[in-house]
């Protein structure tokens, strides 16, 4: 089917080619905001042609930009520079777009969710689309939970009272009469769910469909297995979809039992003639988005259906494209050949076939697709990327000497999932310096349950006489700001003596000292009440609820009590682990981007009193998954530019890492570091005792259903095992090195210089067109 693209999409197309077939075409950009600024002019370019039209709009994290871009694109449509800018991206109209006209319908909601909510997504979808487009809400359908109808006319806390719904009482008897109710509840909401079909179809179909990909494949919330023939209805979800959740819900305690009310496969599809798009960000969607665009159409694959539609697309970033067949080709042909591209080549070969590269052929080589691009080959240049890794690996076991190292983090918990099996061993040499420092206080990462136990054994231990510093006669003045230390030493003693009371009196003691602070308090009476108050006040919040900035920073501070007891583990002091709160992280489901004074200059002033050798960072330069990551790198840059005006920071390194989240190939890592037994297992021992609000996995990733640290030691010896195909297994475990006869698994990280980095930022900052840093 050959595709006729819009003048908008012409305009992001420019010269580019698609080579290889696809079920649906597909238009590539850098990054993040690239992609919204492509949406959101596809939207108002179809918009000006239906001024009356349907729309089904996503909610998440994902359309930040594009709908900051429409607002924008609105809001400057009479200046000068407006009218440039569109002339310039392919919107050529001679009026402006009015949206008021639309008519709206809710993609789908979780199931039972107050529409109060400010995590429901009938909640987004009024301040976003409704108020933020200006959408006339008479027009819409939405999916509001308070208005669809339960047996015997009950709200659905009284019917469901525990929030989950058995769908299994479609099918079986219901034994008691609660579950009578709920069996007749369950069949009400069917019902209501063949309704909002029929009102979808009355309105001729959704003409523009604008959705998000999920972990499995979902769009929608039409998960793996979806008939292709759905409509809209309540369903469970999988695991995957659950995880990716958790977010949205407070965690996976909860998502894990909320089913969902979503628009079906044949919804979208339903009106042939639509605009559908399917835009994606980040190397982490790339595996799905191949599976949808070139595999065969499957229910497997949901988002494949829109291949039936003329005008349907996929919006993606070169990140989310990485792993189609046309950005392979790119990758190898768009710029000279280098000794990394012979690396990824032969290093997939052996991945893809199976096979060590010592059973390897020419022919294997020769009918490679990429492989024969290698210049002058021949079964030397299997060698020539043995030596190459062997390169990477001997480098990664330089020792390191002298150096003042600089470790930033988005998040708490990322520079240890990120480099601990490397840091750990450069930590024990005292000729070295080591920084830590989190750009963020991530209290989202802390649920209102773990808050709830840990304050109610506060109180008990308070109340007992077991936190006996309450009564010095300085503490509420002074005395609590004193031997924060103690409370790490008490807390990691306790530990190794495996006394796990008495670990949690230690924590218990920091966080009386973190509520004094807050909340300035006076007296043990005092202090007694406020625990009580917040039990009561966080007890009566939502899972996923905004809390207020004082219970936040309070939050913040357990993630920093984790991070403190983390770097203690191998003898790094209170002082040298720093927690920068940058304020443009405040809990909203769009993060605000970083301002310069108040989110740079605290880096900035870091820098200038640490005077770092080497600085660590999460290496995310296309900005996609965790918006965290993205605009803690843009922070960073900026700092890193102002400090080299007036440091020399031509010597400087930068460590780019990455973690659970997203990885090195092995050709593009330049520093390939061994990690033992050994390594994995005090790499666990301080997630599991330190990381206590992170340890039940409350928000985990879509790939494992455990902790963060078990994940990453999966990576660890999967990217072992892929280099073990070029190397081959004995040469670990038959080396004359110990340290390589004890590797089982492999930890990447990529060094640049200064200007690389800041090569990387700028090309980020160029395509930001206007959402740079605000200054």
């Amino acid at each position: 089917m050959k595709a006729n693209f819009s003048a908008v999409e012409k305009s992001f197309l420019k010269d580019k080619k698609q080579l290889f077939p696809s079920n649906i075409p597909y238009i590539t950009v850098e990054n993040f905001p690239t992609l919204g600024l492509l949406t959101a002019l596809r939207f108002l370019e179809w918009v000006a042609d239906n001024p009356d039209g349907v729309i089904s709009l996503p909610t998440g994290k994902t359309p930040e930009y594009f709908i900051t871009w429409v607002q924008r694109i609105l809001a400057e449509w009479d200046t000068p520079e407006g009218a440039d800018f569109r002339e310039k991206n392919g919107l050529h109209l001679a009026q402006k777009p009015v949206l008021s006209g639309l008519h709206f319908v809710q993609i789908d909601e979780f199931y039972p969710i107050s529409p109060k909510q400010h995590n429901s997504f009938y909640n987004y979808v009024q301040k976003f689309y409704v108020e933020g487009f200006g959408l006339d809400p008479t027009k819409g359908i939405f999916i509001n939970c308070d208005d669809i109808p339960l047996a015997d006319g009950l709200s659905f806390e009284e019917v469901f009272p525990d929030y989950k719904v058995d769908l299994s009482l479609r099918y079986r008897e219901a034994k008691t009469p609660e579950e009578v109710l709920k069996q007749r509840s369950i069949f009400l909401i069917d019902e209501w769910c063949s309704q909002y079909e029929q009102k979808i179809q009355q309105m001729g179909g959704i003409g523009f469909f604008l959705g998000g990909i999920g972990p499995d494949g979902h769009i929608a919330f039409n998960v793996r297995g979806s008939d292709f023939h759905s409509t809209t209805r309540l369903t469970a979800t999988n695991f995957e979809t659950q995880a990716a959740s958790a977010g949205d819900l407070g965690g996976i305690e909860v998502s894990l039992f909320r089913p969902v009310i979503t628009i079906g496969l044949h919804t979208i599809s339903f009106k042939k003639d639509a605009v559908a798009i399917i835009f994606a960000a980040g190397e982490a969607k790339a595996e799905m988005v191949q599976l949808a665009l070139e595999e065969e159409p499957s229910n497997r694959y949901p988002a494949s259906v829109l291949a039936i539609m003329p005008n349907a697309r996929f919006y993606l970033t070169n990140g989310a494209a990485s792993t189609l067949k046309d950005s392979i080709h790119q990758y190898y042909t768009g710029t000279p050949w280098s000794q990394e591209k012979s690396d990824r080549a032969i290093l997939n070969l052996c991945k893809r076939i199976d096979k060590f590269s010592d059973k390897l052929t020419l022919e294997d080589l020769q009918s490679d697709p990429y492989c024969p691009m290698i210049p002058d080959l021949t079964m030397g240049s299997i060698q020539d990327s043995i030596d190459s890794i062997v390169q990477k690996i001997d480098k990664g076991m330089e020792p390191v000497h002298g150096k003042v190292i600089y470790n930033t983090a988005p998040h708490h918990d990322d520079i240890l999932l990120g480099m601990l099996p490397y840091l750990q061993h450069i930590a024990a040499d005292p000729t070295n310096e080591m920084h830590c420092s989190i750009m963020t206080s991530g209290f989202n990462a802390v649920t209102n349950r773990f808050l709830i136990l840990h304050l109610s054994n506060t109180l008990r231990l308070l109340r007992k006489g077991k936190i006996q510093m309450v009564n010095y006669p300085n503490f509420f003045t002074e005395g609590y700001k004193t031997k924060r230390v103690k409370d790490v030493y008490h807390s990691l003693i306790k530990i190794a003596s495996q006394q796990k009371s008495e670990f949690m009196r230690g924590f218990a003691h920091r966080l009386v000292r973190d509520i004094v602070e807050i909340w300035n308090i006076q007296s043990v009476e005092a202090l007694d009440k406020k625990i009580l108050e917040l039990i009561d006040f966080t007890r009566h919040c939502y899972d996923g609820e905004k809390m207020p900035t004082d219970i936040q920073k309070l939050k913040g501070m357990i993630r920093e009590f984790e991070e403190e007891l983390v770097w203690a583990h191998f003898g790094m002091t209170e002082e040298r682990v720093h927690h920068l709160r940058l304020g443009f992280y405040k809990g909203d489901i769009f993060t605000e981007n970083p301002n310069r004074e108040r989110d740079v200059m605290p880096i900035l002033e870091e820098l200038r009193a640490i005077k770092p050798d080497i600085i660590s960072l999460a290496f995310d330069p296309e900005g996609s998954g965790p918006d965290t990551h993205y605009k803690v790198l843009q922070a960073i840059a900026d700092a890193i530019r102002l400090w080299g005006q007036e440091h020399d920071t031509s010597h400087l390194k930068i460590w780019g890492y990455r973690n659970v989240w997203y990885k090195f190939h092995p050709a593009e890592a330049t520093h390939i570091i061994p990690v033992s037994l050994n390594d994995m297992s005090s790499f666990s021992h301080a997630f599991k005792h330190c990381y206590l609000s992170q340890v039940d996995a409350s928000f985990p990733s879509y790939k494992l259903d455990g902790k963060f640290s078990v994940l990453a030691q999966s990576i660890w010896v999967d990217q072992l095992r892929n280099v073990q195909l070029l190397l081959g297994k004995p040469f670990f475990f038959e080396h004359r090195n110990p340290i390589l006869r004890a590797t089982h698994g492999l930890m990447f990280l990529r060094e640049m210089t200064a200007e690389e980095f800041l090569q990387n930022a700028r090309e980020l900052e160029k395509s930001m067109q206007g959402f740079k840093l605000d200054y």
